[in-house]
């Protein structure tokens, strides 16, 4: 693709599609002339604009105006020509401060701030896959008693995860055996991942103990019910009013095809999964989406991990005019902010 564009081509194309990213207004060869101060007549940038349009990374809307970026343009714009935008001091520390965790120990807390910042941070919509259960691995299981007829049944996965559940206890056990019991458990089940906690495991392991089954029945329950309740997807959205203020997105039939987006959870998580990836941050660009629903849009996703082990991903949705470079440093923000806080 370098091959075609001379250097001249190349800084004209970048002017054009940084001005058409902070004004939302096509770029004409004066503009571009003044501003950008090349050292070149507003004739010669406007017959390279003609031949950057021709060559399709250009387009006009109108014939009288300037020309804004293609989606080609804008490919080439962020494989070739973007710098890299570092946050001031400043917004590093307004970031760290919105992101703080002090207060918030939950996951589900630390994700629901994180895509409400990203999303004023940004000025996009922001979308975050919740950490997949089905992929944390098993840490420990508590039985602690409440009384002599009630226990409290705790799971805990290496990412942090916690489920209880209150269990009558007919039968009554010293804590001695209830440790016993626990030991087992915690020795056959430790590193497997939630998915691999098979029922034929839960099975085999009702077996080995069947002496203490009376009790342990509803604390096998309480693994079973987590098969099946924490397979649900969770999608945090933040800034979902953001996309529906950018110019872009004026028309009635696109508001609607977005907010009806915005409802369907599974769809979400579907469009976060196939663009994730291990390698850094992934753009896709217009019809580069496979959704229909926002081929008109560029959604920047990366992903977040604890342990290398990567739990989920963030994404940023909004127009192809996006000031592509300072989102993704944002995003890099918090993403290292979210592996710190989900490791720690």
């Amino acid at each position: 693709m370098t091959a075609g564009l001379s250097e001249r081509k190349k800084q004209i194309l970048k002017a054009v599609v940084i001005d058409y990213i902070k004004t939302a207004e096509p770029v004409g060869s004066r503009t571009v002339a003044r501003v950008y101060r090349m050292g070149l007549s507003s004739a010669t940038i406007r017959n390279e604009m003609a031949d950057l349009e021709e060559m399709g990374y250009l387009a006009q809307p109108h014939t009288s105006a300037g020309r804004i970026p293609s989606q080609l343009g804008y490919r080439y714009y962020v494989d070739y020509l973007m710098e890299k935008d570092d946050l001031s001091s400043a917004e590093e520390q307004a970031l760290t401060s919105s992101l703080s965790t002090e207060k918030m120990r939950e996951i589900e807390q630390i994700i629901v701030n994180s895509a409400k910042v990203l999303s004023a941070a940004t000025n996009q919509t922001s979308l975050i896959m919740g950490p997949q259960f089905k992929k944390s691995a098993f840490r420990q299981m508590r039985i602690l008693p409440l009384d002599e007829s009630r226990g409290l049944v705790v799971l805990i996965t290496d990412t942090g995860y916690i489920k209880n559940k209150v269990i009558d206890m007919k039968q009554h056990l010293s804590q001695a055996e209830l440790q016993q019991v626990v030991s087992y458990l915690n020795q056959k089940l430790y590193g497997l991942t939630i998915d691999q906690v098979t029922t034929s495991l839960i099975n085999e392991l009702k077996r080995d103990l069947f002496r203490r089954l009376e009790i342990l029945e509803q604390a096998f329950i309480l693994l079973e019910e987590s098969l099946k309740e924490e397979r649900q997807i969770r999608v945090f959205l933040g800034g979902t009013t953001n996309i529906l203020n950018q110019p872009e997105f004026k028309d009635v039939d696109k508001i609607r095809r977005m907010l009806n987006l915005f409802e369907q959870e599974p769809l979400l998580f579907k469009i976060l999964e196939d663009t994730s990836s291990e390698d850094d941050f992934v753009i896709r660009i217009g019809a580069e989406n496979e959704c229909d629903d926002i081929k008109e849009c560029t959604l920047i996703t990366g992903t977040y991990k604890i342990h290398d082990k990567t739990l989920g991903t963030v994404g940023v949705l909004g127009p192809t005019r996006m000031d592509y470079s300072r989102v993704i440093s944002i995003m890099r923000r918090l993403v290292d902010h979210l592996n710190h806080s989900l490791s720690s």
